[in-house]
């Protein structure tokens, strides 16, 4: 029996959102038409399309996805194999997964990674990656910074969005930065399923770690009491606040 694909079976499609590093790993793509994923870190979840997440180094045309493309077939290669003018790389003989795709598609606009995250392999739906404006609506992840960012501006709190904080070979971006009097406050908004995964709490504890080292109060905002009970996350911050002196003239 042949079964009839419907339009609604096709955009639910599994996609994959992986990383293009720089440009030659994008002219790659564009001209050879594969992406190469190391082993260690290759989903074990089917896929049937890969879509490019463009970073901060593409300047004006970074921190954004454009491309996409549906997966033809896959195989595993040492790099060494995949990438021969790169003999000493020292992850030469490493093993990857090259995925063949198809015609490489535009998307009918980029989606943004307006409110800057990390992003490393996700998945998502065709669907959901043809009518998302941005990385929030595309991983339906709730907009908890906004929700932050109006609470503390009614209560009068000056707060500065993404600030960058660097130390030693680590740095970091805090979703908040509150300056007070006697001390300096970093407000993270923890999206239930990003912070629940065992691996995000320990890249969290280590984040937490190092801000308390250069004299930062950390304030972790759970997803859950964002949405459902903000003007307690709000008077958790001017109890912080209060007890570093007030804020910072």
């Amino acid at each position: 029996m042949i079964k009839n694909h419907t339009k609604k079976d096709k955009e639910d499609k599994i996609v994959l959102v992986g990383v293009i590093k720089d440009r030659r790993d994008l002219n790659i793509l564009l001209k050879e038409n594969w992406y190469r994923i190391p082993l260690s870190q290759a989903p074990k979840r089917q896929f049937n399309y890969l879509a490019f997440y463009q970073p901060l180094f593409f300047s004006h045309r970074g921190k954004c996805i454009r491309y996409y493309a549906r997966v033809l077939n896959y195989r595993i290669i040492k790099r060494g194999d995949l990438l021969p003018d790169e003999p000493s790389h020292p992850r030469a003989r490493d093993y990857y997964l090259q995925v063949q795709v198809g015609k490489i598609k535009k998307l009918p606009q980029p989606i943004r990674n307006i409110i800057p995250r990390r992003i490393s392999f996700g998945f998502t739906t065709l669907s959901h990656l043809l009518k998302s404006k941005d990385i929030l609506q595309l991983y339906n992840v709730t907009p908890t910074e906004p929700i932050v960012e109006d609470g503390l501006k009614k209560a009068g709190i000056r707060a500065i969005p993404q600030y960058y904080v660097k130390g030693e070979e680590k740095r970091y971006f805090l979703d908040f930065a509150i300056f007070c009097q006697k001390g300096m406050i970093a407000i993270e908004c923890d999206n239930k399923k990003v912070h629940s995964i065992p691996s995000q709490k320990k890249k969290d504890k280590i984040k937490n770690n190092f801000l308390r080292k250069y004299g930062w109060t950390v304030i972790r905002l759970p997803e859950d009491d964002i949405v459902s009970n903000l003007p307690g996350c709000i008077k958790r911050i001017k109890k912080a606040v209060r007890k570093l002196g007030g804020l910072a003239k």
